[in-house]
């Protein structure tokens, strides 16, 4: 009853209700243009695109865009190029001393990332764009009746015209819901396209199961989905509070460090690299089909067992290597994007410290080594809930389309977007002296 309470007091929000309104038209006006197909091609030949795109990497991707990939739609590369744009620009902030620079400028700096993470996705799409129109009639089978314009140099040309416009409107979308609606407009984005597909899948599974007289399995897959959704809570939840000791100001303006200093935690996160490593770890898994499908590896005997266990994205191979590449990639993107240097010096230059643990070197140490203690352990809840889709399609049956939202990407992107929603909301409601939607809101009066 709390909870319903707290969903009515949202709406006596004017800045939120409004808010919220706005996100839910952008996100609409995003699904109507997912379901826009390119102008020269025939919507009603598409059923071999859509039939290659249910399974398999090219399924997951599918998933991302809402379907527009499968649809040949105005925003059939979706916002997925703006994100491969930002993980570039990340990694090389490493590396560049320039884009370092640019990240310690605070504000100024950030706009200057931003406007080129821009740049950078509109030249992602433009290699992009070409490769998916070029695919259409030979990788995924199109007919030429359904071009109806041909395939000449102006249906190219205006294609990739199209699909950039499309991805760049997509991004303008997600950051208009970031300044002006609720959540990260991005994430959502992503989030709206997966959820469109799960009704779907999960009444097709259900029809097979109820045709061969299964229905305990179809409430048995509900109840195994909602374990997985606690699970993946957890793992997104989860931290380890470091006990952190504030030394008190004296009238002096010095530092005073007693017992009477003030006492909080620094929250490490028990997975701090959200789904990268899972982003990172599909990015290679092409790589040993590919090598088995060379000219040199073809014919033989390992060339063929490359592109057989490598093709099926449920197999046994695939997925102990995918589960081996999440725990590298774990560890690595934990390591670039968890600064214990800079939380060290941070921590010393505003008084702070660890009961035990001298400031400087000796805390940036003793960071380091809790981030890599409870990496590993996170690390592997990680790599079993991405491997999850292929144990439940193995021990049950379960289509491949549903078993999907069983674990990996889609799922924790799902909950990470949706824990990160109902905190924002969540802190409107707390500001404005209303019961949160979270357990951890605290009840509050209004102030008379």
């Amino acid at each position: 009853m709390k909870f319903i309470e707290a969903i009515k007091n949202v709406w006596k929000i004017d800045e939120l209700k409004d808010r919220i309104i706005l996100t839910l038209g952008l996100l609409l006006v995003y699904r109507f243009g997912a379901q826009v197909v390119l102008p020269g091609i025939d919507a009603a030949q598409l059923e071999s695109l859509q039939s290659n795109t249910e399974t398999g990497l090219l399924g997951l991707l599918n998933a991302f865009t809402g379907g527009a990939f499968a649809n040949a739609s105005v925003f059939a590369l979706g916002i997925m190029p703006y994100i491969s744009a930002s993980i570039v620009v990340q990694l090389m902030g490493i590396a560049i001393p320039y884009l370092q620079k640019l990240q310690k400028e605070g504000a100024s700096g950030q706009k200057k990332i931003t406007q080129i993470t821009r740049w950078l996705t509109i030249a992602i799409c433009l290699v992009q764009a070409p490769g998916y129109l070029a695919s259409l009639p030979t990788a995924f089978g199109i007919p030429q009746s359904a071009f109806l314009l041909g395939t000449g140099g102006v249906f190219y040309f205006s294609s990739i015209v199209i699909l950039v416009t499309g991805t760049i409107f997509a991004m303008w979308l997600g950051e208009k819901i970031t300044d002006k609606g609720i959540g990260n407009g991005i994430s959502l984005l992503i989030m709206v396209g997966i959820i469109a597909k799960l009704p779907v899948s999960f009444l097709q599974n259900a029809s097979s199961r109820m045709e061969n007289n299964q229905v305990m399995l179809i409430v048995f897959e509900l109840v195994i989905w909602l374990v997985i959704i606690l699970a993946s809570v957890m793992l997104v939840m989860a931290v380890r509070k470091i006990a952190v000791q504030y030394a008190r100001r004296t009238a002096t303006g010095g530092y005073e460090k007693n017992v009477f200093g003030s006492r909080q935690y620094i929250p490490l996160k028990l997975n701090a690299s959200g789904v990268m490593p899972i982003i990172f770890a599909q990015a290679i898994m092409f790589v040993p089909g590919l090598i088995g499908g060379t000219s040199i590896m073809r014919d033989s005997s390992v060339g063929q067992w490359l592109q057989t266990q490598f093709s099926d994205i449920f197999g046994l191979w695939y997925n102990v290597l995918f589960a081996l590449l999440i725990i590298v990639f774990t560890y690595f993107y934990t390591a670039i994007t968890v600064p214990t240097n800079k939380m060290a010096d941070d921590l010393k230059r505003s008084g702070g410290f660890i009961p035990g643990i001298r400031p400087g070197t000796e805390t940036s140490e003793y960071l380091d080594k809790i981030m890599s203690q409870i990496t590993l352990p996170g690390s592997i809840f990680l790599a079993l809930i991405a491997v999850f889709p292929a144990i439940i399609v193995k021990l049950l049956g379960v289509q491949s389309s549903w078993a999907l939202f069983f674990g990996g990407t889609s799922l924790l992107i799902m909950v990470g977007v949706a824990i990160d929603t109902m905190q924002q909301v969540n802190s409107y409601l707390l500001n404005r002296h209303y019961d949160g939607l979270m357990k951890t809101g605290k009840n509050r009066k209004a102030v008379a």
